[in-house]
């Protein structure tokens, strides 16, 4: 058994019909939760478990310290400057603008692709792909369901559609030049310390390293350009000849690859 559903200590109606829909989705039993901890729960089982809450999500892979949920993270503040008139660095160097395709190839908590959206706008789109099979699901309710007061934001993360599938057979089914920004975030070859809101996602999903035929496979599939974000001092820019877009200051540069 690879992964149980339970709900929380005092679960209630909500937290049992969230559990049961993880359960139609991902086809994983659920396990009364009868008081035992989630580690009593994995050691019984030996399995993750996933933890239906009164509003979220909570993934426990054995012997994470932390669960993974669904938060938009760095996405909330950065739209909020951008609502100001302030620049990102993600709409600089990709070009994005209203009514443009973006596809992320490396998911994760969607914060990227939240920024996207909210450029892209309803005459826009953004699909979010995701390797990690509880990980797309977790992030794709929290995209349909987390609580905020910002009706933009709101809008922005109801807009992606999130599939679930490994970014290089996606990509080999797209006609060329189908998508105007192929974007990819793949997990830092060596972890920024101060970012720990990525600390639980770093322990789950699917940990891929760029390859020729993701590139090559990206370079077709796009329209106008590839983008890829990483450490500053990772290899993939020079390995693919990509123009290294240097952030003065942060430990995180983008690559680009123009059609």
């Amino acid at each position: 058994m690879s992964t149980i559903i339970t709900t929380g200590g005092r679960p209630d109606e909500r937290s049992e019909q969230l559990a049961v829909d993880a359960a139609e989705v991902l086809g994983y039993p659920i396990i009364e939760r009868k008081k035992r901890s989630v580690v009593r729960l994995q050691q019984e089982y030996g399995a993750d478990v996933i933890v239906a809450g009164k509003d979220r999500f909570d993934l426990y892979r054995i012997g994470m310290d932390e669960p993974f949920f669904f938060h938009p993270n760095s996405a909330a503040f950065r739209l909020k400057r951008l609502m100001k008139g302030e620049t990102d660095p993600l709409v600089e160097v990709a070009q994005l603008k209203k009514g443009d395709s973006f596809l992320d190839c490396t998911l994760g908590l969607a914060s990227d692709s939240i920024i996207a959206s909210y450029i892209t706008g309803s005459s826009g789109k953004v699909m979010g792909v995701e390797a990690d099979r509880e990980v797309a699901f977790i992030t794709k309710r929290g995209l349909r369901s987390f609580p905020s007061e910002s009706e933009q934001l709101v809008q922005a993360m109801y807009r992606i559609n999130v599939i679930q599938v490994d970014a290089v057979q996606f990509l080999r089914e797209q006609p060329d030049s189908s998508w105007d920004i192929v974007y990819m975030d793949p997990m830092f070859h060596s972890p920024i310390e101060e970012s720990t809101n990525f600390t639980a996602l770093r322990q789950v999903g699917v940990h891929s390293l760029l390859t020729q035929e993701w590139m090559e496979q990206a370079h077709r599939v796009c329209k106008h350009r590839v983008v890829v974000k990483d450490r500053f001092d990772s290899p993939v820019f020079e390995q693919f000849q990509m123009e290294q877009k240097i952030r003065p200051n942060t430990k995180f540069h983008f690559g680009v690859i123009e059609k």
